[in-house]
């Protein structure tokens, strides 16, 4: 435990207190007089002149054991280290078989006794010192007791957790550097802790998006107070029957007390069931109790106390990265380095991801800035995996074929995207009013003019991911679900600075209806939110419908970019089939004036081009008119549209 010297002092001392402990029990199977049990103390008791107390000493100052209880400790000790002493509790038993001790002989030999020790809520029972067999026998008093496995090897100097519990728990070795602002934090905590010491330790949530620093500063907290941490995932708590959650409750207790430790629990995706446990056992179980939510709990009248870890600010971010990747570069620019950040507000542990992909980039790409860059925008996107399709972007702006108006507009929302952290945080207008600063861009128009399309070309003008949100996957019909759901599809996309793209928005964004029933209510309910949640959204969100005047209202007063997407007139279809075939396919001579003539949009086009493809690469020769004659004849069956030879003349 402390070091060799102790360890051999601590284990003579045990050596001479089962020594004592066979000197007691030898006087009174003798049946000598009464003198013996009460003047235990003209028994030669070892004598302890080291710097620091045996294990039984600290047991008993841990646990708060009367002398009577300390002497069951020592005399179940004994028995398991000599066999002499069990034959002795047999002749006392009057039975060569029985060699346990029981309460019945401790009451019987033991001083000091007393009744209340044999209690459930003593020490002994409660913390699971020692164990009571669950033989059958004809009285409690005559029913074995021995002393916990894991109590005797502390006594015997080894400290190690419980095994019952080593599948549930893990210790905590974060050796993460805090960044100042988590330090101030910390100190924070610890003096509340220290105003509060004459009362219990509070338990501790701790609200963030970051388990790992959450983790830090739980530990950092716990290592200012001088003891270790375990964690505990919520997901996999002990909740089958109350029986585990008070057993679970006293191993706990007592290894808390003897590795004198603080426990973290994973609380972030628990259920209501597992919530409802969590918050049973922290009313019994010894501080300081760490809890890491999402959203913080009402613990009711438990004495607690409630703390956000918040990302690292700006200043502290530039370090991070500069620390990270002095290895890599020693002169990185503040103002490149602040410009990345502007657009990928990271945490700590996804600084550290991407510094260690930019590493990897850096074997292929010379621009360590952009390097950066592209190590932010594959960690954030991991994060929106599996709640939104991402879209891989090529089109550039110059490939749209829209009108100027509509242009002109697209070009002016990437440089609100590119520009709003100047904006807002270095020319002041965040300090205004923290409403209003979400950029929402309302894409109109019928389908196949090219919302999509548009959409992806932003993405790929500002370099940013783009994300289509399935809005049928987030509208739930049990109460509070599509809330839930929104709410995790704008925090994930707000960190990764990518661009959400919601087609077919006004299944989801929709006028409020009148209040007739509760249905009706909670629905408002859920646009209100979504009115709060696009207005503080830090990224670019864009609306797609086909049909604007299905929107609520206060969405559109709230939408800071309108685009319509027209029907293309015939000379915006010339041009789309001027460029809606790669310069790699083999086109031959096709007439761009009669197609243009066919009243279709570009979204119709682009698949009488694909199919026309096929056709040409089954025969193995250039796409032609007949080819796309063909095609445009499918796509008419399709739209249920009566087909005009004449269109085509004689082909």
């Amino acid at each position: 435990m402390l070091s060799k010297e102790w360890d051999n002092r601590n284990h003579d001392y045990l050596l001479s207190s089962i020594d004592m402990m066979r000197s007691l029990l030898y006087k009174t199977n003798n049946q000598e007089k009464e003198w013996e049990k009460t003047h235990i103390k003209d028994i030669p008791w070892p004598i302890w002149d080291g710097e620091f107390q045996p294990a039984i000493f600290s047991l008993c100052t841990l646990f708060g054991l009367s002398e009577f209880e300390k002497l069951v400790i020592l005399l179940c000790t004994a028995v398991e280290l000599d066999s002499e002493i069990a034959n002795l509790c047999s002749i006392h038993h009057q039975n060569p078989n029985f060699i346990y001790p029981t309460f019945s002989l401790a009451l019987s030999v033991l001083p000091n006794a007393h009744w209340s020790a044999l209690a459930p809520t003593s020490p002994l029972r409660n913390f699971r010192l020692i164990e009571i067999s669950n033989s059958s026998f004809s009285s409690f008093l005559s029913t074995p007791i021995k002393i916990e496995e894991r109590v005797l090897h502390y006594l015997n100097g080894i400290s190690y957790l419980e095994p019952q519990l080593k599948g549930l728990l893990t210790p905590i070795h974060s050796n993460e550097t805090l960044v100042e602002s988590h330090n101030l934090l910390v100190k924070r905590v610890l003096i509340l802790l220290r105003d509060n010491k004459k009362k219990t330790i509070p338990f501790i949530q701790i609200l963030g998006s970051d388990d790992l620093i959450k983790k830090s500063v739980a530990k950092n907290i716990c290592s200012n107070l001088g003891i270790d941490l375990w964690e505990m995932s919520g997901e996999f708590a002990p909740i089958k029957t109350i029986d585990e959650m008070e057993s679970f409750v006293k191993l706990w207790t007592r290894e808390a007390i003897i590795l004198g430790s603080g426990l973290y629990i994973s609380a972030e995706n628990v259920d209501t069931q597992t919530q409802k446990f969590i918050m049973h056992i922290i009313g019994k179980i010894p501080g300081p109790v760490f809890i890491g939510v999402s959203n913080i709990w009402n613990l009711f009248d438990l004495n607690s106390l409630s703390i956000e870890i918040n990302k690292p600010e700006k200043a502290e971010q530039i370090q991070l990265w500069k620390n990270y990747l002095i290895p890599l570069t020693r002169n990185l620019d503040d103002q490149k380095i602040s410009y990345i950040i502007n657009q990928f507000d990271l945490d700590l542990n996804s600084i550290k991801s991407a510094s260690e992909k930019v590493s990897f980039l850096l074997e292929y790409e010379s621009d360590v800035y952009k390097a950066i860059w592209n190590a932010c925008r594959t960690i954030s996107r991991t994060r929106l995996d599996g709640i939104a399709q991402q879209i891989t972007t090529k089109a550039i702006i110059n490939d749209l074929v829209l009108p100027e108006k509509e242009k002109h507009i697209l070009r002016e929302i990437t440089i609100h995207v590119a520009n709003r952290q100047k904006v807002y945080e270095e020319w002041g207008f965040k300090d205004k009013s923290n409403r209003g600063l979400g950029i929402v861009a309302l894409f109109t128009g019928a389908s196949g003019t090219g919302k999509t399309f548009a959409a992806e070309v932003l993405a790929n003008e500002l370099n940013l991911d783009l994300f289509r949100i399935d809005t049928s996957t987030l509208i739930s019909k049990y109460i509070g679900e599509t809330e839930k759901n929104l709410k995790k599809v704008f925090d994930t996309a707000e960190d990764s600075s990518s661009i959400l793209f919601f087609d077919e928005a006004d299944a989801i964004f929709g006028k409020r209806s009148e209040v007739r029933d509760s249905h009706d209510r909670y629905a408002n309910i859920e646009i209100n939110y979504l009115l709060q949640r696009m207005e503080n959204y830090k990224g670019l969100a864009i609306l797609s419908t086909n049909i604007k005047n299905a929107l609520d209202s206060a969405f559109t007063r709230r939408i800071r970019f309108i685009v319509n997407f027209p029907f293309p007139d015939e000379k915006s279809r010339a041009e789309i089939w001027k460029r809606i075939f790669p310069s790699k396919a083999p086109v031959g001579i096709i007439d761009i004036d009669r197609l243009a003539h066919l009243n279709i949009s570009g979204g119709n086009i682009r698949n009488i081009a694909l199919n026309a493809s096929f056709l040409a690469a089954d025969e193995n020769i250039s796409i032609g008119m007949k080819h796309i004659k063909r095609a445009v004849e499918m796509e008419y069956d399709k739209l249920e549209r009566p087909f005009m030879h004449s269109d085509f003349g004689d082909l």
